[in-house]
């Protein structure tokens, strides 16, 4: 059960991932072309409608034979066999191989009935004609039964489970589910997430920002992290320092939207309108979390759905959304893992921490040539407002609660952002 906490009371880290877990569900289910479901887990389990291949087949061109016939075939006592057909991808051969026939056989055709080997092209010998029917062809060497011969069903039987509920589809899985018979699938759909920016000194990334005012950046990471995520972005636009206006944006969002998530004005400031109509109107269940960045976050329920305020500084934003947002989306999508990979590396120069707060700082992680060895480096400024650190960063080196004083050579956390949920490192 979890815990309930007071507002304005620092929470760790992981009480708020639950939290914001126990209250998003699985979106609705939607069919889709199977090659558009690669990269997403099936809302449903695949079963196959017939065996996977239907028909034991060749592994190579080559000739089926029955094995008996070339028990005794050596390069001093060569077999001689008539060939009486040809069997090609599509063109099956309706007879059956007898004592002393063979049949001209290509990659993927089905292995005629009274053959039980195929003896690739390369080593048997055409004597006369085209190799093809009506030739003879000579054989140097026996042939195990089944030897380069694909069974039938081995793939799969009619009715297996070929991929289940929550498996990702990889794009090789597309082609798998085509071959059981599914040319759609079903999956969950992408949650739609409303973005709002919040500021009266916020202008459109396409202005040129007056005295006073900045482009409104976050807008435009928040909608490419959500759409990386797995959701579907909606902008709803800039709200200024204006009560009515925040609050018709943010209800609108939450009409047409399944999560909505807002940057800025979530400091306790004079114009923190939004925290309070979520806690006049719904539900606030936290509104701070003990980390750095990403102090001040709000989280709770209008309308019934959930709601996430987030900093309006750019790496915090980044860092709220990483941890709290993109688990939530990946579990809407019914994805089974939601939480980026955690390696160890090591520190390639000193580290102090002073605050209790659970620091992510910004850093590279690469591996060194000569030792093979994961060295880890913090970018030189954590400055929140910086965005630039986070493009050129590929992971996020943390610092868990309490004051430290890390070493060069310490190993240490990192949390691969640049890799997706459930990688094997």
């Amino acid at each position: 059960m979890l815990e309930v906490y007071m507002v304005e009371k620092l929470i760790p880290l992981e009480d708020a991932q639950a939290i914001v877990l126990s209250h998003v569900n699985r979106t609705e289910v939607v069919e889709i072309p199977v090659w558009q479901a690669a990269g997403l887990p099936l809302a449903e389990d695949a079963v196959a409608d017939i065996d996977i291949s239907p028909f034991a087949n060749s592994a190579m061109d080559g000739y089926a034979v029955r094995s008996a016939d070339l028990a005794q075939a050596s390069g001093e006592a060569p077999v001689t066999l008539d060939v009486v057909g040809h069997e090609a991808a599509g063109h099956v051969f309706e007879g059956v191989v007898g004592v002393g026939e063979t049949v001209r056989i290509m990659t993927g055709a089905p292995v005629p009935e009274g053959a039980d080997a195929v003896v690739k092209y390369e080593i048997v010998e055409v004597l006369d004609g085209d190799g093809n029917e009506g030739s003879h062809v000579s054989f140097s060497a026996p042939a195990k039964v089944g030897e380069n011969v694909r069974s039938a069903a081995e793939e799969a039987h009619v009715g297996d489970v070929v991929m289940h509920a929550g498996e990702v589809v990889a794009p090789a899985g597309a082609g798998l589910l085509a071959s059981a018979g599914y040319a759609s699938v079903k999956v969950h759909a992408a949650p739609r997430v409303g973005i709002i920016s919040l500021g009266t000194e916020l202008v459109a990334p396409g202005e040129l920002p007056a005295r006073g005012q900045i482009r409104d950046s976050n807008s435009s990471a928040l909608m490419a992290e959500a759409l990386d995520a797995g959701a579907e972005p909606v902008f709803f636009g800039i709200a200024p320092d204006d009560e009515q206006a925040i609050a018709e944006l943010v209800h609108r969002a939450v009409q047409e939207c399944d999560f909505v998530i807002t940057s800025g004005g979530a400091s306790a400031g004079d114009y923190d309108y939004v925290t309070a109509l979520v806690r006049r109107e719904g539900e606030v269940l936290f509104d701070r979390i003990s980390m750095r960045p990403g102090k001040a976050i709000t989280f709770g329920l209008l309308g019934g759905k959930p709601y996430l305020g987030l900093s309006g500084n750019p790496a915090a934003a980044y860092v709220g959304f990483e941890m709290l947002a993109r688990p939530a989306i990946r579990k809407m999508r019914g994805f089974a893992e939601g939480t980026r990979p955690v390696q160890q590396a090591i520190l390639t120069h000193g580290v102090k921490k002073r605050q209790d707060r659970r620091f992510f700082d910004r850093a590279t992680v690469l591996r060194d040539p000569e030792t093979g060895e994961l060295l880890v480096t913090e970018a030189k400024t954590q400055n929140s407002a910086l965005l630039g650190t986070m493009q050129r960063a590929n992971c996020l080196l943390r610092v868990d609660e309490g004051p430290c004083d890390l070493k060069v050579g310490d190993v240490v956390d990192i949390v691969r952002v640049d890799l997706p949920e459930g990688a094997v490192l």
